[in-house]
């Protein structure tokens, strides 16, 4: 029997790297990963990690990391960030003029907007968000690479 620490990162790791849809095949997945653990255990765990399921663009639920995304550059545009695979919150994060624009998954913009309203980045002036989409509006004169790689930490945040 492994412990709780190790179950609850090997909950972490699944949930990041697999689209998992019930606690069914969760607990499969850690049976096969060497951890015994109950439903009633499981059900406890994931509410205390905070993990939710979200909708993906095919109307299957997914359980979600809160705030969790993975960022890779896409080829050929320096100005745009986006999701290895669109799983998590994260979509894409897109320059305007002197405003910011990330999509997320529908029903995090608001979570993320509090988040980095919360940080006082330098060069940000203040936050919108809708269901799905998050302005910022940025200072004159923000450098976009600065504010890109002062977001980066917020958005992969676990």
């Amino acid at each position: 029997m492994k412990n709780k620490n190790n179950r609850l990162e090997a909950i972490r790791l699944i949930i990041s790297e697999q689209d998992i849809k019930n606690q069914d095949q969760l607990l499969q997945v850690l049976n096969s990963k060497g951890y015994s653990v109950t439903q009633a255990t499981l059900s406890r765990d994931l509410k205390k990690m905070k993990i939710s399921k979200v909708a993906n663009t095919y109307g299957d639920y997914l359980y979600v990391l809160p705030n969790h995304a993975i960022l890779q550059k896409k080829s050929g545009s320096s100005e745009e960030t986006v999701m290895n695979q669109p799983r998590y919150g994260f979509v894409s994060l897109n320059f305007s003029g002197n405003m910011a624009v990330i999509k997320t998954k529908p029903g995090y913009a608001s979570s993320l907007a509090y988040d980095v309203d919360n940080h006082n980045l330098p060069g940000v002036l203040g936050t919108i968000a809708g269901d799905d989409t998050l302005l910022i509006v940025l200072a004159e004169g923000a450098s976009r690479m600065e504010i890109k790689r002062l977001l980066e930490p917020i958005i992969i945040s676990l």
